[in-house]
């Protein structure tokens, strides 16, 4: 786009300049863009405030349609990517420190063909065409950003916008369907449907009817998904011993979480679990240990899930594993974590990063992965009884849907997550973290244990709605939660990720029309035919 002009004389004759542009003006439009950003985190743990999740993206896509041109619409994408980012992740300070800037930017620039897509089809004065594509294609957009930042070495899905609306009923029910990514469809759609409102005056029957559609979407989510078919209960008791510091902290932490577990003597239980590195040494190495651990599983009459974070007895480096004991002892059975915390479990390109180490809490060594999901097989307590099949996750892999819909489509009944919190203890992230596993339970259709070192542990029934008081971080307690199970296949469970695929339809398809010239970006008209000369030569415009 041309700048504004000024028109100056010059011996008589008018001389248009370029007028300069003001520097200040483009880097309060970007901070007021990372403002925007910021605003849906208010939806998430700890504020809550999941109503607002159909209303914070307004201000943002607001300022995007506004942009001037197509590079200010991408950088306003960029910057209000980064401040979402750095909303969504604050808590992460302790630990990155000035670092968590440079990876919020670089992870903000997600966004910015986002930021070229929200200014094609509302900039301006949008079209009927315009305006209705863009109830489409805005959330498909919004869903391909979420699903590019999913990956591990990006972060993982924490804040996926669809999270925010773990307690409500027409949510789980949708994401029992499509999962978290068409909450989030749904919601993007939304504040897509009440910027037409707002800002398109032309268009707003079209701005009605989205949120009319939506409206029907949920209302069918609500009333029309059944929930899942109860077939049973499981009991499960969740040891959550509380922060214990300092040099003598690991054994102080174990012996608390012992004597909790005794408690629970005397009651029916299915299985014990305690939280994420609950365990200091590797039992298969310590004979010890491993008779205290069956100690407790005999006291209880019920397995033990423990979480080992230590050195392998038997191979090199260190792993976070849930190992199974009975009372007979330790069973085998063992799962070692998959999918591990950049920086908090391992410095990505630790030649070039391990720097870091030195200027906050990021990981001395790097922790193992383990190669393959596991499934354990406790003993059935009633003769004549299936036995109970429970998939394990370690904290950062509750996160995301693919690894639980596994787990559950390789017969997992029961879903159990270690966590430990503790270095955010005081943040939004226990909040945030425990209502992921309301998310898990609504799409597989199968109840989720969440036990912390630390809190904020809880219990969510097949239908995501939480079972019994959730612990909180100033707790060290033991609690017993029974827990409806269901053998309901899901929809998706059965055909994953499907909003997905569909997100990357409508995007291709409107970049392709794009470029066939199907619709018209805002600011651009039809070029007229050059004016002749009479000698037949073109002539010059803008001279």
């Amino acid at each position: 786009m041309r700048g504004p002009f000024v028109i100056r004389r010059r011996g008589g004759r008018a001389d248009r300049t370029r007028a300069p542009r003001r520097a200040g003006h483009g880097v309060g439009r970007s901070l007021l863009a990372v403002g925007c950003g910021a605003l849906p985190a208010l939806a998430f743990p700890a504020p809550g405030l999941w109503w607002w999740a159909y209303l914070a993206l307004v201000p943002w896509l607001l300022l995007i349609r506004t942009a001037p041109g197509a590079r200010r619409a991408g950088l306003d994408g960029w910057f209000g990517g980064l401040g979402f980012m750095l909303a969504m992740h604050h808590w992460l300070l302790p630990s990155l420190h000035v670092f968590l800037l440079p990876l919020a930017a670089l992870l903000g620039l997600l966004w910015l063909p986002w930021g070229w897509l929200v200014r094609a089809l509302l900039g301006g004065t949008p079209s009927a065409l315009r305006a209705s594509v863009a109830l489409l294609a805005v959330p498909s957009g919004w869903l391909l950003v979420e699903l590019a930042r999913s990956w591990e070495g990006l972060g993982g899905p924490w804040g996926l916008l669809g999270a925010s609306q773990w307690q409500v009923t027409a949510a789980l029910r949708l994401a029992s369907v499509g999962g978290v990514w068409l909450v989030s469809l749904l919601v993007v759609a939304v504040n897509t449907a009440v910027v037409l409102l707002v800002a398109a005056p032309g268009q707003r029957l079209v701005g009605v009817a989205g949120i009319a559609a939506c409206a029907l979407v949920a209302g069918t989510a609500a009333w029309g998904v059944p929930v899942p078919d109860r077939s049973g209960t499981v009991r499960v008791g969740l040891v959550q011993p509380g922060v214990f510091d300092g040099p003598e902290g690991p054994e102080r932490r174990l012996a608390r979480a012992e004597a909790l577990t005794r408690s629970l003597a005397g009651r029916p239980l299915d299985l014990v679990v305690w939280g994420e590195s609950g365990v200091g040494a590797d039992p298969t190495g310590d004979p010890v240990l491993a008779a205290r651990l069956t100690a407790l599983s005999r006291a209880v009459d019920a397995p033990l899930l423990v979480n080992v974070d230590a050195r392998g007895a038997d191979r090199p480096g260190i792993y976070k594993s849930a190992v199974l004991v009975d009372p007979k002892g330790l069973t085998g059975d063992r799962y070692d974590k998959m999918r591990l915390v950049p920086f908090g479990e391992y410095v990505p390109a630790r030649g070039v990063l391990g720097w870091v180490t030195s200027a906050g809490r990021a990981a001395e060594e790097d922790r193992r992965r383990g190669t393959e999901p596991v499934v354990m097989t406790l003993p059935a307590r009633e003769a004549g009884a299936p036995p109970l099949r429970v998939g394990p996750l370690v904290c950062f892999e509750s996160a995301f849907p693919d690894m639980s819909r596994r787990l559950v489509r390789d017969g997992a009944a029961l879903l159990v997550v270690q966590s430990a919190t503790s270095t955010f203890q005081d943040s939004w992230a226990p909040a945030q973290h425990a209502s992921l596993a309301a998310l898990r339970a609504a799409e597989t259709g199968r109840p989720v244990v969440h036990a912390t070192l630390t809190g904020i542990s809880a219990a969510y029934g097949p239908d995501g709605r939480r079972i019994g008081p959730a612990q909180g971080t100033g707790a060290s307690v033991a609690v017993v939660r029974e827990l409806p199970l269901s053998e309901t296949t899901t929809f998706y469970v059965r055909w994953g990720d499907w909003p997905l695929y569909g997100a990357l339809v409508v995007v291709g398809g409107v970049v392709a029309a794009g470029a066939s010239g199907a619709f018209s970006p805002p600011g651009s008209a039809p070029r007229g035919r050059r004016a002749r000369t009479a000698r037949g030569s073109a002539g010059r415009r803008g001279r």
